[in-house]
């Protein structure tokens, strides 16, 4: 069948010819496409004179916050042997212990968290008070005053802590004599 397909072309190609498309063929298939969609904007570029600006304004703030920031560490940060040298060893020695008493505290938090959780909620308390006198005492027209209720913060912190160190043992030791007891049953 392609044989003879090809035969009638070859006898026929002059017959072919005669039907070709008019010039204005294609302005006829224009007028009859819809209208072109908008062309996406391309992309804009910066010029390097336009980001070397944008980049040292943020240098610049960056700059000007961390001069204000450190700053205002600055000024709540009191000489307290200035204030009164053995309130100064207080309040020191006192912190000492707290510090000391919450990391044992803290390794109470593995074996029974939820007495860990309830025992750092009253020093939370009592933290947040001293913090706050920290950040009087700059400002304060008596720092001696603060500073003793600073200590007076710090020791009260020391036999909170202690009596819930000494709790905690308490409940180790009853817990072991009743493992004891029920082991020798």
């Amino acid at each position: 069948m392609s044989k003879r397909l090809e035969d009638f072309i070859k006898a026929n190609k002059e017959g072919f010819d005669e039907f070709e498309p008019g010039a204005d063929l294609w302005s006829r298939i224009e007028k009859q496409l819809p209208p072109e969609a908008p062309k996406k904007r391309e992309a804009k570029t910066f010029s390097l004179g336009f980001v070397l600006r944008v980049a040292a304004s943020v240098i610049v703030v960056m700059g000007i916050s961390f001069v204000v920031f450190y700053k205002s560490t600055q000024t709540n940060k009191v000489d307290l042997a200035a204030i009164n040298p053995e309130y100064a060893k207080q309040q020191m020695h006192y912190a000492s212990l707290v510090e000391t008493k919450r990391s044992e505290l803290k390794a109470v938090a593995k074996t029974n968290p939820e007495l860990y959780q309830e025992f750092s909620e009253e020093i939370a308390q009592m933290d947040s008070t001293y913090k706050k006198l920290n950040n009087d005492l700059a400002t304060s027209p008596n720092q001696e005053l603060v500073l003793h209720a600073m200590i007076k913060n710090l020791k009260i912190q020391t036999e909170v802590l202690s009596q819930q160190l000494n709790a905690i043992e308490q409940y180790k030791q009853a817990k072991k004599e009743s493992y004891n007891e029920t082991k020798d049953i």
